[in-house]
């Protein structure tokens, strides 16, 4: 007869005793118990997890730095941005105006503090109206079918194709002095159509998975499905869409106030370029253009820093080359070299004696008689 294998716990004198439940029934169970399901904020928290890349890391606290000098600004600048001290005209860096003064005697130091509430609030608020235009379309357009899918398609195709300077030069000048709202607007409306192609194409690879299939047999309405299911697998093209628009219009309200389309009473970084330019400090009043140009390249860095990172993450083959090279700095290796350096791992000691090489096994040649003969 066969007795059922039973499990439990061990007994003090280390025999076995028995829990009443035979080890079949108890895979059993342990098998039919369903995983557990993510919630919204789980998906949430991890689609998030492309800013734990040190490169995110560092574009985030520069990109947090100037975010803060353009909150802090009244508090942060020594004197007002259109003040003047007539007795320091075109002055180089001094312990009172630490980079230096304009023309008629404008503390450029103040100036650029100032400047970067302007430049911050039209990136902002033109990658966030370009986000959203951007997730509405392209993801709607990526996931319903037919004539619809392709009319938002040719939409976005238009606003590829529509140059967005010449357009926000027509619109500016509408106005004797557009607000920095206005310019976001215009930002944002031409800056949109990029980001939605790319998230309709990921939208119609996750069409056809198999949890976005089990949520519409289930009956979920679209709103839950794209809210829920298919945004937070999205959100590190989101994340990249929004830092690309970010780096375009900062570029771009800069140029356009560079070239004077911008009125001067908005002052932001192209705005100091623009009267350096036009008062002739180039080359030699340095401290009055250096700075806004490092600004310029600083933010540009930093959010090129972000969108390296969230590259990384999205890539599976850049994300594990650099947890690789992460692990090797850790280890003291250079990622660089060409040869991997291998760590020599000494043999314990045995008393066996060493084997003895095998006796090598020489092979003899007869010679015949006729060739004894030659």
């Amino acid at each position: 007869m066969t007795v059922p294998t039973t499990t439990g716990s061990a007994a003090p004198d280390g025999s076995p005793v028995a829990s009443g439940m035979p080890e079949t029934a108890t895979l059993r169970t342990a098998a039919s118990t369903p995983p557990e399901r993510k919630t919204f904020w789980t998906q949430l928290v991890q689609a998030f997890a492309m800013f734990r890349n040190p490169k995110s890391i560092a574009g985030l606290i520069i990109l947090g730095a100037f975010v803060l000098v353009a909150i802090l600004a009244p508090w942060l600048s020594p004197y007002a941005p259109t003040q003047k001290d007539r007795s320091a005209l075109r002055q180089p860096p001094s312990f009172e105006h630490w980079l230096g003064t304009t023309h008629m005697g404008e503390d450029v130091l103040s100036q650029l503090i100032y400047g970067t509430q302007g430049v911050i609030v039209v990136g902002f608020l033109s990658a966030l109206i370009a986000t959203v235009i951007a997730i509405t379309v392209g993801v709607i357009s990526g996931y319903v079918r037919g004539w619809k899918s392709e009319s938002l398609s040719a939409l976005t195709n238009v606003f590829l194709v529509i140059p967005g300077i010449p357009l926000i030069i027509i619109v500016a000048s509408q106005f004797e002095n557009p607000p920095l709202i206005v310019i976001a607007a215009v930002l944002g409306l031409t800056g949109w159509a990029w980001g939605a192609r790319v998230l309709r194409a990921q939208t119609m690879s996750l069409r056809n998975r198999d949890f976005i299939q089990a949520a519409r047999a289930n009956g979920e309405p679209l709103r839950r499905i794209i809210t829920v299911e298919m945004l937070p697998n999205l959100m590190a093209l989101i994340a990249s869409s929004f830092v690309g628009t970010v780096t375009a219009a900062v570029l771009g309200l800069t140029t356009l106030a560079f070239i004077g389309v911008i009125p001067v009473s908005n002052l932001n970084w192209g705005t100091i370029l623009f009267w350096a330019q036009q008062n002739g400090a180039f080359p030699r009043l340095w401290w009055w253009y250096v700075p806004a140009g490092l600004c310029i390249a600083i933010i540009g860095v930093a959010l090129s820093l972000i969108n390296f990172g969230i590259d990384e993450y999205v890539n599976p083959r850049l994300r594990s080359a650099g947890e690789r090279a992460r692990a090797m700095k850790k280890k003291g290796l250079n990622v660089n070299d060409a040869v991997t350096a291998v760590r020599t791992v000494p043999l314990p000691s045995t008393s066996v004696p060493p084997k003895s090489d095998p006796p090598m096994h020489t092979q003899t040649t007869h010679a015949s008689p006729t060739q004894n003969a030659e």
